[in-house]
């Protein structure tokens, strides 16, 4: 814990993908299980646009999370969907053929990717929530590349059935907007929400 007053972030999530980013601009901070799949089981998405169900998830992660956070801190928690060409939201694969079929309707077009971040002050309450929005064009993938992918195991456990900081960053032709949103977190947007709303400034530490 910091020392000084300055609040601690907690980052609720499971995600080493996250994590990572928080300490590529040095941010200080502790991590939190988080039981996101318990939340995503809960959560239709009936009813919602893609934006709208990311912000759910993110909030009902953070509900979830709040209650086992300690004091003078601001707790962070995210949610990132992938939209296809056709609109339909692709979340993570059950397995490797399932991740060939989501690979199949992303090769050779754009698509969306959201992330949703939730923050929350532990000791004011205060809370912010928001997305945003990435495009991403995949070039046109040949079946071969597709299926080992799949094998590899590297898109088991992320949306969209792709990471495009690993082997899948040769898979994209062009991103337009945030890159480090379609890892997981949104650093520009985070950085200025926290030191907006929270009083928090990322390059205290740098």
């Amino acid at each position: 814990m910091e020392r000084s007053g300055v609040k601690t972030i907690i980052l609720a999530s499971q995600s080493p993908r996250r994590a990572r980013l928080l300490e590529q601009v040095r941010v200080r901070f502790e991590m939190l299980a988080a039981p996101s799949d318990d939340v995503e089981a809960e959560i239709s998405a009936r009813g919602l646009t893609p934006e709208q169900l990311a912000e759910r998830l993110a909030e009902a992660k953070l509900d979830a999370a709040i209650a086992l956070a300690p004091g003078n801190a601001v707790v962070l928690c995210a949610d990132t969907i992938v939209v296809a060409p056709g609109g339909s939201i692709l979340g993570k694969p059950a397995d490797a053929g399932h991740a060939e079929r989501m690979l199949r309707a992303l090769s050779g077009a754009e698509h969306e990717v959201i992330t949703a971040v939730a923050l929350q002050d532990t000791d004011t309450g205060r809370r912010r929530v928001f997305h945003e929005r990435t495009a991403v064009v995949f070039r046109t993938l040949d079946d071969g590349e597709i299926a080992r992918y799949a094998r590899s195991g590297h898109p088991l456990d992320k949306a969209g059935a792709y990471g495009i900081q690993g082997l899948a960053g040769a898979f994209v032709s062009e991103v337009r907007g945030c890159y480090s949103n379609v890892v997981g977190l949104p650093l520009a947007r985070l950085a200025a929400a926290l030191k907006q709303d929270f009083d928090f400034d990322i390059t205290q530490n740098w």
